[in-house]
């Protein structure tokens, strides 16, 4: 694979190309992802969210940012972490799913403190040293160049401050692989027929999820970005791991 290309799932593909196919998927899947989300997972996301949310360190008053937010899980947490007196920005490079979130977050009477942006995870419009807590959760796997997207988070983040990434990983748990494979690849892209009418790009979040660095290249790519105290913590037998780094 030349430098000019770069994955799409399986598909090798010109590196430019990407971000408008995987604009492509959530455009289709964005009405339907949050039922999608509950039967592809038995609803354990829930879980690994309230998981990650734990996290988070956030108190009354401070600013955190969630990246590539989607339908705002995460931020309706922080939105009660933070209080009146902080702010949540949800940002996402597609704007489908964005109103997707802006709706739902409406739906649910939360506005007060959040924010909404569109914004390209590798290229944060915001100062340097902004936030308190960042959180990207499915989403990394999904951006073009990966470190960038981390690099532009390290800005952004303030000294003292975390990231968080939960993110789909490499199952450590022996005999895992192989009913996870079949799960992911006979079973998954039925599903998305059947209830998003849209076999394609179910097959493509699996291929992505198989083509994400593992728990600890991910973890030296952090590293790399500037983090410290890097630490990640398997969960559902290293399914989805989250991992934890630092702006000291």
């Amino acid at each position: 694979m030349s430098k000019k290309e770069t994955h799409f799932g399986y598909k090798t593909v010109d590196e430019n190309l990407k971000e408008g196919l995987v604009a492509g998927v959530f455009d289709s899947v964005a009405s339907k992802y949050d039922i999608m989300n509950d039967v592809m997972s038995f609803g354990i996301h829930r879980l690994w969210k309230k998981i990650a949310m734990q996290h988070t360190g956030l108190k009354p008053g401070d600013m955190a940012l969630d990246v590539a937010g989607g339908t705002g899980d995460l931020t309706m947490q922080m939105s009660k972490q933070v209080g009146p007196s902080g702010k949540v920005i949800i940002s996402d490079i597609n704007a489908a799913m964005l109103e997707e979130g802006r709706k739902r977050l409406l739906d649910k009477g939360y506005a007060g403190n959040i924010e909404f942006v569109e914004a390209n995870a590798e290229d944060l419009p915001f100062d340097d040293d902004s936030f308190n807590c960042i959180t990207i959760a499915f989403g990394l796997r999904n951006v073009t160049h990966q470190l960038t997207a981390l690099q532009s988070m390290y800005r952004v983040l303030k000294p003292g401050g975390r990231l968080l990434v939960l993110e789909f990983s490499k199952p450590v748990m022996p005999g895992l692989n192989k009913a996870y494979d079949f799960y992911s690849f006979n079973i998954l892209p039925k599903m998305g027929k059947l209830i998003a009418n849209d076999e394609d790009s179910y097959r493509y979040l699996a291929e992505s999820i198989r083509m994400h660095p593992d728990q600890e290249t991910l973890k030296q790519m952090m590293i790399e970005a500037g983090f410290e105290r890097c630490t990640y913590h398997n969960m559902t037998g290293g399914i989805v791991a989250l991992h934890k780094g630092f702006k000291l």
